[in-house]
């Protein structure tokens, strides 16, 4: 059984917005969302920038005694959940319960719950953590919550892969419907680490931008001047659902998800290999499971983070992929505007793909002022959104230990 698979809601929560269309009307207008770190004292730490999610009232979605339970990931990953629910307008009922499912992961979980709880662990024993410590913090929650609020009875998981975790949890919902495990699947990503051991633990590796003076302008992949990634924090959630159920109920189909593709790098820890292997082969597997050939794919949201080194591989590897094709394709970095959401990251940028291809639009790369002699040779759509035809659109996602993930979009069309 091989089932057609499409998008009909996104949910988006980001430094730019608190919903799909704010979050991307600020990328269409290459605006950053980084700034200052807000949410502790950071006066002592290298890196003292990130993109924080502003004026976010989960009391909108909890009331006083729920919040007790839920860490800041979970409040995101609900909040997107219930925008994309409504969006797509799918009702979870009686009938379809069991075959509506949910798939939401983080890379991290809730840090900021881990270190209150560890702080009140050392400060005032044991018997002062809270009850509510563990629910609140592991990764599955945001499933569980979703679960809970929706009714949604079907598939019920969540992966932690990294940074690819959304990515993962996109293509693993998509194969579920793909292969009749359910009709429609609640999926992607949600992260919330600007917090003292998170950031304090990027800066410790080196990997962070220290350009604390112009944080709008420190996220800048593929820029000669780039020093590292910028920490995010939100949420990504699509709404995937068996085409003719879809079409049957009358939804607006936003675009049809077509491939998807895994890879391991089997090299190190936290750096890709050199020759950029692991980002080639996921590109492949995704194209092939799309049944197309490169030369077919318009627009490559990249993983991009901004770092000196993962910016190049990437290259290296869209050049293998793409051959004489390659100055043809558009590729851009949203994480130049959103920052880096980690687990949380392919979510969002898969969003932002589905509405590239409903708009016709590219979105830019913010901040390439002076584009590194490695990287030359691909359109990476600098400074300014740009219209254009767009039929087949490529998302990436790369994560610590080798662990890679690519989705493949297509406009829709019956």
């Amino acid at each position: 059984m091989s089932r057609r698979v499409v998008v009909t809601g996104v949910g988006l929560i980001s430094a730019l917005g608190h919903s799909a269309e704010q979050t991307w009307a600020g990328i269409r207008q290459s605006r950053s969302g980084i700034g200052p770190i807000t949410q502790f004292d950071c006066s002592q730490f290298s890196a003292r920038i990130a993109a924080e999610v502003k004026d976010f009232d989960p009391l909108q979605f909890f009331d006083k005694k729920e919040l007790k339970k839920v860490g800041r990931f979970i409040q995101f990953g609900v909040a997107a959940s219930d925008e994309a629910m409504k969006a797509s307008g799918l009702q979870v009922t009686p009938d379809n319960a069991e075959r509506v499912g949910v798939y939401i992961g983080s890379g991290i979980g809730a840090f900021e719950v881990i270190e209150r709880e560890h702080r009140n662990l050392l400060e005032k024993g044991p018997s002062r953590i809270s009850p509510f410590f563990i629910p609140a913090t592991i990764v599955n929650l945001a499933s569980g919550n979703v679960s809970i609020r929706t009714g949604a009875k079907g598939p019920n998981s969540a992966t932690a892969t990294a940074c690819t975790t959304s990515a993962h949890c996109i293509g693993d919902s998509f194969r579920l419907i793909q292969h009749g495990y359910a009709d429609a699947m609640i999926c992607g990503g949600a992260e919330a680490c600007i917090t003292p051991m998170g950031v304090g633990g990027f800066a410790a590796l080196r990997a962070l931008s220290t350009r604390n003076d112009e944080p709008e302008r420190s996220s800048r992949p593929w820029d000669v001047d780039r020093d590292g990634f910028v920490v995010g924090e939100g949420a990504g959630i699509l709404i995937l659902e068996e085409l003719e159920l879809a079409v049957q109920r009358g939804a607006n189909i936003l675009a049809e998800i077509i491939g998807y593709g895994m890879s391991g790098d089997a090299y190190h820890i936290t750096a890709p290999s050199e020759d950029g292997d692991g980002a080639y082969r996921v590109m492949r597997n995704a194209i092939q499971d799309a049944g197309l050939t490169p030369d077919q794919i318009d627009y490559v949201n990249a993983h991009g983070t901004s770092t000196p080194v993962g910016d190049v591989i990437e290259c290296t590897a869209i050049r293998r992929v793409f051959g004489d094709h390659v100055g043809k394709v558009c590729v851009s970095s949203t994480k130049s505007m959103t920052g880096h959401l980690l687990g949380g990251a392919g979510g969002l940028e898969a969003g932002l793909t589905v509405l590239a291809l409903r708009d016709q639009i590219a979105p830019p790369t913010a901040n390439l002022d002076n584009l590194d002699p490695a990287c030359q040779g691909i359109d990476f759509v600098p400074h300014t959104a740009r219209p254009m035809k767009l039929d087949y659109a490529l998302s990436n996602s790369f994560g610590f230990g080798g662990t890679n993930g690519s989705l493949i979009f297509k406009r829709f069309s019956a």
